[in-house]
């Protein structure tokens, strides 16, 4: 199994950028699809990003479509998130997944099989 480690968070005011890098340890992060997902105050974990394996498609959530990009770093056996105009909204623990597929070219939004511990962002107005 894979081990998740992010890095990268942290405070922001709006308008700024922040880029989450999650790092994977005992397998290839190549061997999943890799997913970020966040979770507010007092709200449920929601999907926000994800590529699959082999990084030719990504999928978004709405919220964050235009403003954030997924994508890999083979060379060290990584995933980032780089998230720009940033809003308060975007507050949250923020935790990097993978989902063991076969498909090479397909993006989950469920069931991912293993979790980082998550890493906070906050954005203040």
């Amino acid at each position: 199994q894979v081990q998740l480690i992010e890095s990268g968070g942290g405070s922001v005011q709006a308008g700024g950028s922040l880029r989450l890098s999650c790092t994977g340890f005992g397998r290839f992060v190549t061997d999943y699809v890799m997913g970020w997902f966040r979770q507010a105050p007092g709200m449920e974990r929601e999907f926000v990003a994800g590529v699959s394996r082999v990084g030719t498609s990504t999928d978004y959530t709405e919220s964050v479509k235009g403003r954030f990009t997924v994508a890999r770093d083979n060379a060290k056996n990584t995933v980032v998130l780089q998230m720009n105009s940033l809003k308060p909204e975007d507050t949250a623990v923020y935790y990097c997944a993978a989902d063991r597929v076969t498909s090479l070219d397909y993006v989950s939004r469920t069931d991912y099989d293993y979790w980082g511990h998550g890493i906070r962002v906050t954005v203040s107005s």
